[in-house]
Protein backbone atom coordinates (compact mmCIF):
# COMPACT_ATOMS: atom_id res chain seq x y z
CA UNK A 1 0.00 0.00 0.00
CA UNK A 2 2.55 2.36 0.94
CA UNK A 3 4.65 1.52 -2.58
CA UNK A 4 1.48 2.38 -4.05
CA UNK A 5 0.70 5.41 -2.45
CA UNK A 6 4.60 6.52 -2.94
CA UNK A 7 4.46 5.14 -7.18
CA UNK A 8 1.42 7.65 -7.26
CA UNK A 9 2.24 10.96 -5.75
CA UNK A 10 5.79 10.34 -7.61
CA UNK A 11 4.13 10.26 -11.18
CA UNK A 12 1.97 13.16 -10.04
CA UNK A 13 4.80 15.05 -9.27
CA UNK A 14 6.38 14.05 -12.01
CA UNK A 15 3.29 14.85 -14.12
CA UNK A 16 2.81 18.43 -13.10
CA UNK A 17 6.39 19.05 -13.53
CA UNK A 18 6.46 17.47 -17.29
CA UNK A 19 3.53 20.02 -17.56
CA UNK A 20 4.82 23.23 -15.85
CA UNK A 21 7.66 22.58 -18.46
CA UNK A 22 5.81 21.94 -21.61
CA UNK A 23 3.75 24.87 -20.80
CA UNK A 24 6.27 27.83 -20.72
CA UNK A 25 7.17 29.83 -23.77
CA UNK A 26 10.31 31.41 -24.73
CA UNK A 27 9.92 34.87 -24.75
CA UNK A 28 12.32 37.90 -25.90
CA UNK A 29 12.14 41.14 -24.15
CA UNK A 30 13.22 44.70 -25.09
CA UNK A 31 14.04 47.67 -22.80
CA UNK A 32 14.75 50.98 -22.42
CA UNK A 33 17.45 52.11 -19.53
CA UNK A 34 19.21 54.46 -17.95
CA UNK A 35 21.40 54.33 -14.80
CA UNK A 36 24.94 54.57 -13.70
CA UNK A 37 26.83 53.38 -16.96
CA UNK A 38 24.50 56.01 -18.98
CA UNK A 39 21.34 55.89 -21.22
CA UNK A 40 20.99 52.50 -23.81
CA UNK A 41 18.82 49.10 -24.35
CA UNK A 42 19.24 46.12 -23.93
CA UNK A 43 17.89 42.74 -25.47
CA UNK A 44 17.02 39.62 -23.47
CA UNK A 45 16.27 35.87 -24.02
CA UNK A 46 13.75 33.83 -21.64
CA UNK A 47 14.84 30.53 -22.85
CA UNK A 48 13.75 28.30 -20.14
CA UNK A 49 11.49 28.85 -17.06
CA UNK A 50 14.81 29.64 -15.05
CA UNK A 51 17.32 30.60 -16.94
CA UNK A 52 17.62 34.09 -19.72
CA UNK A 53 20.45 35.74 -21.81
CA UNK A 54 20.67 39.49 -21.87
CA UNK A 55 23.09 41.51 -23.69
CA UNK A 56 23.08 45.32 -22.79
CA UNK A 57 24.55 48.34 -23.89
CA UNK A 58 24.74 52.18 -21.75
CA UNK A 59 26.62 55.31 -22.67
CA UNK A 60 26.97 58.88 -22.73
CA UNK A 61 27.32 59.66 -18.95
CA UNK A 62 29.88 62.34 -18.30
CA UNK A 63 30.98 63.02 -14.51
CA UNK A 64 33.43 66.62 -14.56
CA UNK A 65 35.45 66.33 -10.71
CA UNK A 66 38.21 68.09 -9.17
CA UNK A 67 41.11 66.15 -6.65
CA UNK A 68 43.58 67.72 -5.24
CA UNK A 69 47.03 65.97 -3.61
CA UNK A 70 49.46 67.60 -1.64
CA UNK A 71 51.28 68.87 -4.24
CA UNK A 72 48.78 69.54 -7.47
CA UNK A 73 45.59 70.48 -8.06
CA UNK A 74 44.10 67.95 -10.57
CA UNK A 75 40.75 68.50 -12.80
CA UNK A 76 39.24 65.29 -15.14
CA UNK A 77 36.32 64.67 -17.30
CA UNK A 78 35.28 61.21 -16.65
CA UNK A 79 33.53 59.60 -19.27
CA UNK A 80 31.12 56.31 -18.94
CA UNK A 81 30.19 53.77 -21.52
CA UNK A 82 29.52 50.14 -21.01
CA UNK A 83 28.41 46.86 -23.05
CA UNK A 84 27.40 43.57 -20.88
CA UNK A 85 26.24 39.90 -21.99
CA UNK A 86 25.53 38.29 -19.08
CA UNK A 87 22.81 34.72 -18.03
CA UNK A 88 20.40 35.35 -15.89
CA UNK A 89 19.16 32.86 -12.97
CA UNK A 90 15.46 33.07 -11.86
CA UNK A 91 15.29 30.73 -9.17
CA UNK A 92 11.70 30.83 -8.35
CA UNK A 93 10.54 31.30 -12.29
CA UNK A 94 9.44 34.87 -11.39
CA UNK A 95 10.22 38.31 -12.42
CA UNK A 96 13.41 37.84 -9.93
CA UNK A 97 16.94 37.03 -11.02
CA UNK A 98 20.46 36.77 -10.31
CA UNK A 99 22.82 37.68 -13.34
CA UNK A 100 26.41 37.39 -13.92
CA UNK A 101 28.26 37.49 -17.16
CA UNK A 102 30.89 40.05 -18.72
CA UNK A 103 31.23 43.49 -18.97
CA UNK A 104 33.14 45.75 -21.46
CA UNK A 105 33.05 49.08 -20.07
CA UNK A 106 34.73 52.01 -21.27
CA UNK A 107 35.34 54.52 -18.71
CA UNK A 108 38.27 56.86 -18.81
CA UNK A 109 38.78 60.56 -17.57
CA UNK A 110 41.40 63.10 -19.35
CA UNK A 111 43.28 64.74 -16.56
CA UNK A 112 44.65 68.21 -16.53
CA UNK A 113 47.01 68.95 -13.12
CA UNK A 114 47.73 72.68 -11.80
CA UNK A 115 50.71 73.81 -9.70
CA UNK A 116 48.95 74.78 -6.39
CA UNK A 117 51.02 77.94 -6.45
CA UNK A 118 50.43 78.82 -10.30
CA UNK A 119 54.21 78.76 -10.49
CA UNK A 120 55.88 75.59 -9.32
CA UNK A 121 54.98 71.94 -9.00
CA UNK A 122 56.25 69.77 -6.54
CA UNK A 123 56.28 66.18 -6.47
CA UNK A 124 57.91 64.03 -3.91
CA UNK A 125 59.44 66.34 -2.50
CA UNK A 126 61.08 67.81 -5.07
CA UNK A 127 60.02 71.13 -6.97
CA UNK A 128 59.89 72.10 -10.65
CA UNK A 129 58.51 75.27 -12.32
CA UNK A 130 55.78 75.41 -14.65
CA UNK A 131 58.43 77.00 -17.33
CA UNK A 132 60.55 73.34 -17.11
CA UNK A 133 57.19 71.52 -17.03
CA UNK A 134 54.45 72.84 -18.85
CA UNK A 135 51.06 71.61 -18.04
CA UNK A 136 50.76 68.43 -16.24
CA UNK A 137 48.21 66.21 -18.07
CA UNK A 138 47.16 62.57 -18.99
CA UNK A 139 44.59 59.44 -18.37
CA UNK A 140 42.90 57.87 -15.86
CA UNK A 141 41.29 54.88 -16.79
CA UNK A 142 38.83 53.53 -14.36
CA UNK A 143 38.15 50.43 -15.83
CA UNK A 144 38.15 48.57 -19.82
CA UNK A 145 38.49 45.87 -21.24
CA UNK A 146 36.58 42.77 -20.30
CA UNK A 147 35.46 42.93 -16.89
CA UNK A 148 33.37 40.22 -14.36
CA UNK A 149 30.06 41.63 -13.36
CA UNK A 150 27.62 39.88 -10.52
CA UNK A 151 23.69 41.07 -9.75
CA UNK A 152 20.38 40.85 -9.45
CA UNK A 153 17.40 42.36 -10.45
CA UNK A 154 13.61 42.21 -11.19
CA UNK A 155 12.03 41.73 -14.32
CA UNK A 156 8.63 40.26 -16.28
CA UNK A 157 10.41 38.52 -18.86
CA UNK A 158 7.63 35.49 -18.99
CA UNK A 159 5.09 37.34 -19.16
CA UNK A 160 3.99 39.54 -22.32
CA UNK A 161 3.51 42.82 -21.70
CA UNK A 162 4.70 46.07 -21.20
CA UNK A 163 6.76 46.43 -17.59
CA UNK A 164 9.17 48.07 -15.38
CA UNK A 165 12.40 46.30 -14.86
CA UNK A 166 15.75 46.85 -12.48
CA UNK A 167 18.78 45.80 -11.90
CA UNK A 168 22.05 46.23 -9.44
CA UNK A 169 25.04 44.63 -9.57
CA UNK A 170 28.74 45.31 -9.04
CA UNK A 171 32.19 45.32 -11.80
CA UNK A 172 35.31 44.81 -10.70
CA UNK A 173 37.88 47.65 -12.02
CA UNK A 174 41.03 48.23 -13.41
CA UNK A 175 42.59 51.39 -12.50
CA UNK A 176 45.62 52.94 -14.77
CA UNK A 177 46.85 56.42 -14.48
CA UNK A 178 49.24 57.73 -17.49
CA UNK A 179 50.83 61.22 -16.43
CA UNK A 180 52.90 63.54 -18.99
CA UNK A 181 54.00 66.93 -19.38
CA UNK A 182 53.33 68.89 -22.21
CA UNK A 183 57.36 70.04 -22.77
CA UNK A 184 58.25 66.16 -22.64
CA UNK A 185 60.34 66.82 -19.37
CA UNK A 186 60.21 63.62 -18.07
CA UNK A 187 61.92 62.48 -21.30
CA UNK A 188 65.31 64.93 -19.96
CA UNK A 189 65.14 64.36 -16.11
CA UNK A 190 65.34 61.25 -14.77
CA UNK A 191 64.52 62.40 -11.40
CA UNK A 192 61.07 63.88 -12.31
CA UNK A 193 60.07 60.66 -14.42
CA UNK A 194 60.80 58.80 -11.12
CA UNK A 195 58.65 61.59 -9.42
CA UNK A 196 56.05 61.34 -11.84
CA UNK A 197 55.71 57.38 -11.95
CA UNK A 198 55.11 57.45 -8.22
CA UNK A 199 52.59 60.34 -8.48
CA UNK A 200 50.81 58.38 -11.09
CA UNK A 201 51.05 55.12 -8.29
CA UNK A 202 49.66 57.41 -5.59
CA UNK A 203 46.86 58.64 -7.69
CA UNK A 204 46.37 54.74 -9.04
CA UNK A 205 46.12 53.55 -4.81
CA UNK A 206 43.77 56.36 -4.35
CA UNK A 207 41.18 55.88 -7.14
CA UNK A 208 41.57 51.86 -6.46
CA UNK A 209 40.47 51.90 -3.10
CA UNK A 210 37.00 50.92 -4.47
CA UNK A 211 37.86 47.79 -5.98
CA UNK A 212 34.63 47.58 -7.65
CA UNK A 213 32.15 50.36 -9.77
CA UNK A 214 28.16 50.44 -8.33
CA UNK A 215 26.09 49.65 -11.32
CA UNK A 216 22.11 50.48 -11.18
CA UNK A 217 19.71 50.45 -13.51
CA UNK A 218 16.03 51.23 -13.91
CA UNK A 219 14.19 50.67 -17.40
CA UNK A 220 10.60 49.88 -19.00
CA UNK A 221 10.70 46.54 -21.45
CA UNK A 222 8.23 44.92 -23.15
CA UNK A 223 8.26 41.46 -23.58
CA UNK A 224 7.20 39.56 -26.64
Amino acid sequence: MKMTLAAGLSAVLLGATMSQAQAFEDRVTVSALAGTTGAGADISWRLHQRFGITAQYAGGLAWDGDYDTDEVNYQGDLDISAAALKVDFHPFGGRFYVTAGAMLPDMEANVRGSAKDNQVFEFDGNTYTTAELGTVHGQLTVADGVQPYAGLGWRSSHTQGLSVFSEFGVMAVDVAVDLRTSNDYESRNDQFREDLRREEQTLKDDADELPFYPVAVLGISYTF
